[in-house]
């Protein structure tokens, strides 16, 4: 019998960048700098959605 898989679902850098707000510019700077983490498959990058809804609810630090 094989193994199950979490039901995971993977967005593309467009759609994280849709969902976020931002371009998807800011996408790739937040991969490459790991605080958005992601997988690539051959040139493009895949996301996972649990770890943009854990973005999106993390505080946001102060810039004052």
């Amino acid at each position: 019998m094989p193994e199950q898989l979490p039901d995971v679902r993977f967005l593309t850098v467009a759609e994280v960048a849709a969902i976020m707000r931002v371009s998807k510019m800011t996408v790739y700077r937040l991969v490459h700098a790991g605080d958005l983490p992601a997988i690539r498959f051959g040139r493009s990058y895949r996301v996972p959605e649990s770890a943009v809804t854990a973005a999106l609810q993390k505080p946001i630090a102060d810039a004052g």
